[in-house]
């Protein structure tokens, strides 16, 4: 998202499932609207309960945050705002990598002796 998505976007509680009105309210959206969106986009299912209401999950929250964004704020169509959609879900995810903690861990397995007997075990096989 961009920061300007960011900076707008509402405080999203605390919670495994939202049901539609909370959700409708969050994005001030009419809930028609979310149930449509989701005839559009197929990556967003809220699941249902066993009463057939729809709970959201916060990344089906964080979704339509995007999906709003792309529509209303960038004036995307609904087949822009999927296609751009796919093409992120495609987009290689950056690698975090943990830095060591320490240079003892760093020297704590040395790798030279098991290379050196490798290459001893290599030149008695050449003689």
């Amino acid at each position: 998202m961009t920061d300007v998505a960011l900076q707008a976007a509402p405080e999203i509680p605390d919670k495994l499932y939202f049901k539609i009105g909370e959700v409708s309210d969050l994005l001030g959206v009419e809930p028609y609207v979310l149930r449509y969106w989701e005839t559009e986009f197929t990556v967003l299912s809220p699941k249902k309960s066993g009463t057939g209401h729809r709970l959201y999950r916060r990344k089906d929250v964080e979704l339509l945050l995007r999906i709003k964004h792309l529509l209303r704020d960038k004036r995307f169509t609904i087949e822009g705002a999927r296609q751009t959609l796919q093409a992120e879900a495609k987009a290689p995810k950056p690698r975090v990598v943990k830095p060591r903690e320490s240079q003892q861990e760093l020297f704590a397995t040395d790798p030279l002796p098991e290379i050196r007997r490798e290459l001893a075990d290599i030149l008695q096989l050449l003689k």
